[in-house]
């Protein structure tokens, strides 16, 4: 019968298990396994600690042997597993990804596991395990587009000031328009969603129209005033400019958070802002629109009303865009900002510096 082996500590062994029992950075595993030494080391049988531990017989003389064989390091690492082989050296695998990030195949903008499978000799499987284990994924890409504005940083304080610390006796609004938002119809009807089915649309569709929606999103509270228009022109502007006005109580300031589209600093406009001093205009950096927050609505709006959406008129869509922003509002709640301008700061001029690196 085999005999569990004799664990005898030295008082600075059993200081150092003590520690890990006791220490809650210690994973659950490695504190189990600890126990184990230090009751075999009470003079315990293995059986006995099974009881103690919640613990199979075995797993207790595992530890047990592993511990009077290897020490702290026994118990600390598993023993390697048996398993396939590697097919794939290290030395080739290295060689896979410094080609995937570095080097594009012939006549094609980025790779896939076929290519990349011809070029090295490495089977396909292969190469998408390669790819997994470092985080590649050549076949998609994401879009940016960094600011260049001089006066970025003042403007970005500015922005994010008014959403961590708007003013008080203000409202602050997030506004911008969602321009040619097209009215689809598609040329068949879909079928519906059911078990072991997603829901279709056809690929085609027919156009009706676009309408052009203004929204100014109030950063405290989530409400949304909004009005949709043919076009987005100085005029329109405007005119939503005028509604917000008669939306909004008369004793507060306003401070409106928009682009730099030309419509809003047309002469006309700014001549209207002169009369109307309770209007102040802050302007997000170029090339900068995530700043504003407007832009979450828009996702959402994008997403639930209309992507999916079937308009036979621009009246269709404009109803469904209406019908959205009341129920929207019915339960608005505030869309919280927590970057700080610093840190955003950071991140733009870390980009800058890698891009002139590029190009230069």
């Amino acid at each position: 019968m085999r005999v569990a082996p004799t664990i005898s500590l030295t008082d600075e062994q059993r200081a150092d298990l003590t520690r890990l029992v006791n220490s809650r950075k210690t994973p659950v595993r490695l504190v189990e396994r600890a126990r184990i030494v230090l009751l075999a080391d009470s003079g315990l049988e293995s059986r006995e600690i099974a009881v103690v531990v919640g613990a199979a017989r075995g797993t207790v003389g595992k530890w047990r042997s592993r511990y009077a064989e290897l020490g702290l390091a026994g118990i600390e690492n598993d023993a390697p597993r048996p398993g396939r082989p590697r097919k794939i050296s290290r030395a080739a695998e290295a060689a896979l990804v410094r080609r995937t990030t570095s080097e594009t195949p012939e006549a094609q903008t980025h790779w896939s596991r076929s290519t990349m499978a011809e070029v090295t000799g490495v089977s396909e499987s292969s190469v998408g395990r390669v790819w997994r284990r470092h985080g590649l994924k050549p076949h998609l890409f994401r879009s940016f587009k960094v600011s260049k504005d001089p006066n970025f940083a003042e403007k970005l304080e500015d922005v994010v000031g008014l959403y961590l610390n708007p003013p008080e006796n203000a409202i602050v609004l997030s506004v911008d328009e969602k321009s040619q938002i097209q009215a689809l119809d598609r040329t068949q009807p879909g079928l519906p969603i059911k078990r072991g089915r997603l829901g279709t649309m056809t690929h085609d569709y027919k156009r009706n129209g676009i309408a052009t929606l203004f929204a100014a999103l109030n950063v405290l509270t989530g409400n949304v005033i909004a009005s949709c228009m043919p076009r987005h022109r100085h005029q329109e502007w405007l005119k939503f400019l005028r509604l917000i006005d008669k939306e909004t109580p008369k004793d507060r300031d306003l401070h409106l958070i928009v682009d730099n589209y030309a419509t809003h600093k047309h002469p006309k406009v700014m001549k209207w802002l002169e009369a109307h001093p309770r209007f102040h205009i802050h302007f997000t950096p170029t090339s900068a629109s995530w700043l504003n927050m407007v832009e979450r609505f828009f996702r959402e709006l994008t997403e639930k009303p209309i992507r999916r959406g079937r308009f036979a008129s621009v009246f269709e869509l404009v109803e469904a865009i209406h019908a959205y922003v009341d129920s929207h509002n019915e339960k608005a709640g505030p869309f919280v900002w927590v970057a700080k301008a610093s840190d955003i700061l950071a991140k733009v001029t870390s980009a800058i510096r890698k891009l002139d690196t590029i190009t230069n």
